[in-house]
């Protein structure tokens, strides 16, 4: 798979790297103070309160993406992807990419305008992306909008907001060799995004501490 989500990342850093992420969230406090959004400092979480969410590889966060990038545009999903196809050849996906945010933002802003491998969501609410070469990965999202987006995605897919994205129905969708007929079970690989990204969502909330890629 190869991409994860993680809350808490100070819990388990060494040294080295425990220096480079507070050097980062001291960037990110100063470009959420120049956004007028309010104060946030990264907690010390113990290792038992972290957690990390995979994220199906790139292409399972794009293949998200895509759907909802559908979503906004037509007010329906699109087909499933072909298992030849990728996301990121999307002509309105690509489209999408290739536009900054707008404002009045998107109902994806969050979800869709950010880095696909580096950066933080923190559990801030602030309305617009902030789109900053000083931001890490060039993007800082809010988690609080992203539990937001993500719920809007579940609701649209039919997709059970409390579900262990673990479970073996999931499993089972995402294996499949051919789309299910109908409901979430259509998109398997995006559904179990979909509940790894509720999951981080509301841990981020819950604990304070920001979504960061690893």
């Amino acid at each position: 798979m190869g991409l994860n989500m993680a809350v808490g990342v100070l819990s388990n850093a060494d040294d080295d790297h425990t220096e480079m992420l507070r050097a980062d969230f001291v960037a990110i406090g100063e470009l959420l103070e120049r956004a007028g959004a309010r104060q946030w400092t990264e907690p010390s979480l113990v290792e038992a309160e972290a957690a990390e969410f995979e994220m199906w590889g790139y292409s399972g966060l794009h293949a998200v993406r895509r759907l909802a990038v559908h979503l906004a545009a037509g007010g329906r999903l699109p087909e499933p992807l072909p298992e030849a196809q990728r996301a990121t050849d999307d002509p309105l996906l690509s489209k999408v990419y290739r536009t900054p945010p707008g404002d009045p933002p998107g109902p994806f802003d969050h979800l869709i305008h950010h880095s696909d491998c580096e950066g933080y969501y923190v559990p801030v609410d602030f309305a617009h992306v902030i789109v900053d070469r000083k931001a890490p990965g060039g993007y800082l999202g809010s988690s609080v909008r992203l539990l937001v987006e993500t719920r809007r995605l579940a609701e649209a897919l039919g997709l059970p907001e409390d579900l262990d994205p673990h479970a073996e129905e999931v499993f089972e969708a995402t294996d499949a060799e051919e789309p299910a007929s109908e409901g979430w079970q259509r998109y398997g690989v995006e559904s179990y995004v979909c509940l790894q990204l509720l999951q981080a969502a509301k841990l981020s909330i819950a604990t304070g501490a920001a979504i960061a890629f690893t």
